[in-house]
């Protein structure tokens, strides 16, 4: 059977697509990682890579045998994790992923108290869009991943965090700065400013009314919400803030007013993991920790 050793240069090499850099992630040298491919090639008898001086390429077959060797690798990392987990003792290494939208006004607050509850545990953070995150989770790339719904997260055990409504920004100067809440016209009339296609939120701003149409600005989008609330100061549009950046100080310093949105459909946030994690009841204890860190936020 193949060995664990020649799938982890299989997937290093299609993590990257070049013998040096996938050798160096496996800490070989270029002639070792080679010559275990060549020698999972003979094994299976098929072709995995298409080699040329200018290139690498993965064939089909080489694609589906390094994605279903991605979650044997994980499966392989949850067997030793659960050893671990057997010695009484959250601890060992962590990788969690988490979209721009979340990660940078929930984790500052939660990792303080996460090192302090878990100290002997180590967490490495990603940040990515939805796709990939949940593509991650899958192929055992991330062990968790922290995420807004609806989104299709396949098999992952999904266990909600807390629903993170919206607010509409505009500039102070706007003719919408003086009303005391928004309405669902005020938005139809106006295309939104909003992140670039890719992120969740964009879509879900736009189904924040389901019984209205609301457009977003073709002229302009932002890859982070910082942007989008400097583009609102200048007077170049509106945007639609979640709730949860608000109250983490996005818009402080800004000439910028706020106008609630009652009606609003909200994003529910959620903290997924692989089904059988051997971690499974440490995430659900993170998970309120969360809840409690969104709390405090809201509070504060």
């Amino acid at each position: 059977m193949p060995s664990l050793r020649q799938l982890r240069f299989l997937t290093a090499l299609a993590d990257t697509l070049n013998f040096s850099r996938a050798a160096e992630l496996c800490n070989v040298t270029q002639p070792t990682l080679s010559t275990g491919l060549k020698e999972l090639e003979a094994r299976l008898g098929i072709a995995l890579a298409e080699r040329t001086r200018q290139s690498v390429m993965l064939t089909p077959a080489g694609e589906d045998i390094a994605a279903r060797a991605r979650r044997i690798l994980a499966e392989v990392k949850d067997i030793e994790a659960a050893a671990r987990q057997h010695s009484g003792a959250f601890q060992g290494e962590v990788r969690l992923g988490a979209i721009p939208t979340l990660g940078p006004f929930l984790l500052p607050r939660a990792l303080p108290e996460i090192r302090r509850r878990w100290p002997d545990l180590r967490i490495f953070l990603r940040e990515e869009l939805t796709d990939s995150l949940a593509a991650g989770l899958a192929e055992g790339r991330l062990d968790l991943i922290l995420v807004a719904l609806p989104h299709d997260l396949g098999d992952a055990v999904v266990e909600p965090l807390f629903q993170d409504g919206y607010q509409l920004a505009v500039s102070e100067k706007h003719a919408l700065a003086t009303k005391r809440l928004a309405e669902p016209e005020d938005l139809s009339r106006t295309p939104l400013l909003l992140l670039e296609r890719g992120h969740c939120l964009q879509r879900h701003a736009l189904s924040a009314f389901p019984g209205s149409t609301l457009h977003a600005d073709d002229t302009f989008a932002a890859t982070s919400l910082p942007t989008l609330v400097s583009m609102v100061e200048e007077g170049l549009g509106i945007t639609l803030l979640p709730d949860l950046a608000v109250d983490a100080g996005a818009t402080r310093g800004h000439d910028v007013a706020l106008l609630p949105l009652p009606g609003a459909c909200p994003r529910q946030v959620v903290l997924a993991w692989r089904p059988g994690s051997p971690h499974a009841a440490a995430f659900r204890q993170m998970a309120e920790l969360f809840r409690a860190v969104r709390r405090d936020t809201v509070g504060a």
